[in-house]
């Protein structure tokens, strides 16, 4: 390996925190990387890498020399991707959450494949909040408000939403004509991965959003299942629109409140913050940009 290859296994490691998940992703034998850093370590004459049987940590100088290598290769592959017509390659790991890849990204996807042939993509489906660096991730697509500060990037478009119940849930409750009334009603409440809290209802009021926590006989947590129980009539919704238009279409489900909706749903695509963003991160941001801005502009969104 040349002086960047080492320094490309060396960051691998650090964000992998692991010897053998860096060598499965650059395809390098296990023995190749342990003696690769060995030979590091030698030629600068300090430790880089504290190592335990659970986990691999980077030594201050390995944190230093970490940041550096960062820079400096974000830099040559910039230099290198100009003088290739500008065409990224390699390996873009991407993780998007189910929805937004069905219906939107996997049916456009084999376009930006025939734009950028040396790309190698490789996806993920969560809807939690993934350690990018620690997972090997390059960049996610996400919907809704994201509070990490780790992560950095650009609104690619916003989602109209909707508050939702079924005819049974209905019949049952009956339909809400103000904010004021939900009190006596009933919502599926959808918790956060992050602390297991229930997200309270937004509608949107004389302009402002107003959060109602609504009293609740089931919590979820997973997109899926928290459209099927509003199916089931367990309660109360707050959805985009896209994610629903065959249970709208069929009556599955019915919209109410529509004077007081719900704020749009951002949609983002992120990548660490702190480092600049590969050539390959950047076309396939870029490309969302274009998707989803034509989406919006014909209506599906």
């Amino acid at each position: 390996m040349d002086r960047f290859d080492v320094m490309r296994l060396f960051v691998r490691i650090v964000e992998r925190a692991n010897f053998a998940s860096a060598a499965r992703d650059l395809q390098l034998p296990r023995a190749s990387v342990t003696r690769a850093i060995q030979q590091l370590e030698a030629q600068l004459g300090v430790r880089l890498l504290d190592r335990t049987t659970r986990a691999v940590r980077p030594t201050e100088d390995g944190v230093a020399y970490y940041r550096r290598c960062v820079r400096l290769l974000a830099d040559l592959e910039d230099i290198e991707s100009g003088f290739r017509d500008g065409a990224p390659k390699g390996p873009l790991c991407v993780d998007m959450q189910g929805t937004l890849a069905r219906f939107f990204v996997l049916p456009a996807l084999p376009a930006f494949m025939a734009r950028h042939p040396g790309i190698a993509l490789r996806l993920s489906e969560t809807d939690r909040m993934v350690d990018l660096v620690a997972e090997g991730i390059d960049c996610v697509l996400r919907a809704g408000v994201l509070p990490d500060s780790s992560l950095t990037g650009r609104q690619v478009a916003s989602a109209e939403q909707a508050t939702l119940a079924s005819p049974h849930y209905l019949r049952r409750f009956g339909v809400p004509q103000r904010l004021e009334e939900l009190g006596q009603h009933r919502m599926v409440a959808y918790t956060a991965s992050a602390n297991g809290q229930p997200y309270a209802l937004d509608f949107i009021e004389d302009g402002a959003v107003r959060e109602v926590m609504m009293p609740y006989d089931i919590t979820v947590r997973g997109a899926e299942i928290y459209t099927a129980a509003a199916v089931a009539g367990l309660g109360l919704i707050q959805v985009p629109r896209y994610r629903v238009l065959r249970e709208l279409a069929e009556g599955a489900l019915v919209a109410v409140l529509a004077h007081h909706p719900p704020p749009r749903l951002p949609i983002s695509v992120l990548h660490p913050s702190g480092r600049l963003p590969s050539s390959r991160v950047r076309v396939f941001a870029d490309w969302l940009f274009e998707l989803f801005r034509t989406l919006q502009a014909e209506g599906r969104l």
